[in-house]
């Protein structure tokens, strides 16, 4: 009985081992699986070359090739992961390797580079190929031979005298593809934005660093024309911030090179991005359309205006200025009229039909420059010549030179065949404007005489006058008081009035390339030059005790005019 008990317990003993080795084995093939589940992830994480993992610190020719093949598989699609801040730091080190290894060039189809042995007593600037189907090397000073070159100058290695008589010099010349590899942010939206043939050009001393040049470096890179509506600029990789930086460079633009001086040695690149991108153009559209129809409502105000006061004013008949002002009046409002054409025509309009409203906007743009130098002549004969200002049929001198000048240039400009369509593109060179304006294929010297540089002729003028006008105003007042009196306001807004009608809105233009904000300023106030010239009309003539009290702060210019001719 007792020997039955004593076994039944072994039994059961036996039985709850049995059941916890085979939770044992249960859990240890469990933690098994996780293990070997987390090893295949690792594995194949370290087989992904393109995370930067695999092939760090190995610049042999396979794991060279291996890792540029990442160039195209890290792309928009990312068919592949990638690590872009890894496989960048990897081509960064490059250098530092190739400067630490016997071997002193490589050639391979993605990638030149050379190492240099360069002596700190030279005695004249060192010139270096960076032909992309060559080995960098030491080249002469000829441009004609070498035009994709790099100039080191001789105060660089003469810094280095003190310390070491021979430098090593790595020159590197890498073909990053068309993938994210240095894209940054700059470049990585879908807007055309690229490196200029996917090229860098590295320049390095290995651990010395150099920064902060006395005498920049330069690199001059090769080009064809550029596409329309494309701008270069001289970059080099920031490895701090992942990005692009212009910091301490310079771009000096040429017809087929483009020439980049910076203070530092790293990578650098030429970037190719768009002026204009669609959102910008679009908004462009919009404002100055807005602000057009607001400057023609202003201007007709303007031109009904004067119809009544020679109605209601028999002495305004004969005068001068109020005809001048209507005349700018008159070419604004039909330069505005024509931009509405042109900006609403579609592309089913013919050759011949764009040519003509090409010539027409050009006329009335011409003529607006005219009128406006014309206020700026009348004006200065008003204020500044005041005496023997006598003209015979002064108006109809004006209006010959103000109407028929531009016709002569535009006739001249249509014979050259230069009128047709152009076209503005957005970043992903998609186009987002046609205009009936000059032909792209026309001569650019064609639109900087007709068009920039008769502008710049009658603004220089309009603001030497406007100067030596205002330099008037301000210092009569007190030098007929003799002594110092508080801030002249009819006098600034007397100014700000007359700059309406020598165009000194159109002024602007030449802050545009310091950014988006100034552009958005010029198309704003230029559009409303029209409000400003009606405000400035209104306050001078019209017959009320604000417009005497307002112009007494300046001479009126139709009455000294009109006694002129007296």
């Amino acid at each position: 009985m007792v020997m039955g008990e004593f076994q039944s317990g072994q039994s059961v003993s036996r039985l709850n081992s049995m059941r916890s080795l085979e939770r044992l084995i249960r859990r240890g093939m469990k933690n098994s699986n996780n293990i070997s589940e987390q090893w295949r992830r690792k594995t194949e994480q370290r087989r992904n070359v393109c995370l930067g993992l695999v092939n760090a610190n190995q610049y042999e020719d396979f794991y060279l090739e291996n890792t540029a093949d990442c160039f195209t598989k890290c792309s928009e699609s990312r068919n592949e992961s990638c690590d872009l801040e890894n496989l960048q730091r990897y081509w960064l080190k490059f250098e530092y390797h190739l400067l630490e290894s016997p071997t002193s060039i490589v050639n391979m189809s993605f990638l030149k580079a050379a190492v240099q042995n360069i002596s700190t007593h030279i005695s004249e600037d060192l010139f270096f190929s960076l032909t992309p189907s060559q080995v960098p090397g030491l080249v002469t000073e000829d441009e004609h031979e070498h035009p994709d070159r790099v100039r080191l100058p001789r105060s660089l290695f003469e810094s280095l005298q003190e310390n070491r008589s021979e430098v090593l010099l790595a020159i590197t010349i890498l073909d990053v593809g068309p993938g994210n590899l240095f894209k940054g942010p700059q470049l990585s939206l879908e807007d055309g934005s690229r490196v200029l043939n996917n090229r860098l050009v590295g320049l390095s001393l290995g651990s010395i660093p150099v920064r902060r040049l006395a005498e920049p470096l330069e690199i001059t890179f090769s080009h064809q024309h550029l596409p329309p509506n494309m701008a270069l600029s001289c970059v080099f990789w920031d490895a701090t911030k992942g990005d692009w930086s212009s910091m301490g460079c310079s771009t000096e633009l040429r017809a087929r090179k483009t020439i980049c001086r910076c203070d530092h040695l790293t990578f650098f690149a030429l970037l190719l991005k768009p002026i204009l991108d669609q959102a910008t153009v679009q908004s462009l559209i919009r404002i100055s359309q807005a602000g057009c129809g607001a400057s023609m409502i202003f201007l007709a105000f303007t031109i009904v205006l004067y119809a009544a006061l020679r109605c209601y004013w028999q002495r305004f008949k004969s005068e001068d200025a109020p005809k001048i002002h209507v005349a700018l009046s008159l070419s604004l409002f039909l330069l505005n009229l024509t931009f509405f054409f042109n900006m609403g025509h579609g592309p089913q309009l013919s050759g011949a039909t764009c040519r003509a409203r090409a010539a027409v906007f050009h006329y009335f743009l011409l003529c607006t420059f005219t009128w406006m130098g014309l206020e700026a002549f009348h004006l200065y004969l008003l204020v500044i010549k005041v005496f023997n200002t006598y003209f015979g049929h002064y108006f109809l001198k004006l209006s010959s030179v103000g109407w028929g000048l531009p016709a002569l240039i535009v006739f001249g400009t249509g014979t050259a065949d230069s009128y047709g369509r152009y076209t503005i593109r957005d970043k992903s060179n998609v186009t987002t404007l046609e205009l009936c304006w000059f032909q792209e294929k026309t001569d650019v010297s064609v639109l900087y005489v007709t068009v920039h540089g008769y502008f710049i002729v009658t603004s220089l003028f309009s603001a030497v006058v406007l100067g030596l006008v205002a330099w008037k105003i301000f210092t009569l007042p007190r030098a007929t008081a003799g002594k110092e009196q508080g801030p002249n306001w009819k006098g600034v807004l007397t100014v700000l009035g007359l700059s309406s009608l020598v165009g000194a809105t159109w002024w602007l233009a030449i802050l545009t390339p310091l950014g988006w904000s100034t552009i958005y300023i010029f198309a704003l106030f230029n559009s409303l030059q029209g409000v400003f010239i009606f405000c400035w009309f209104t306050m001078l003539y019209f017959p009320s005790r604000s417009a005497v009290a307002f112009s007494s702060s300046v001479p009126r210019a139709d009455q000294v005019h009109t006694m002129s001719h007296e």
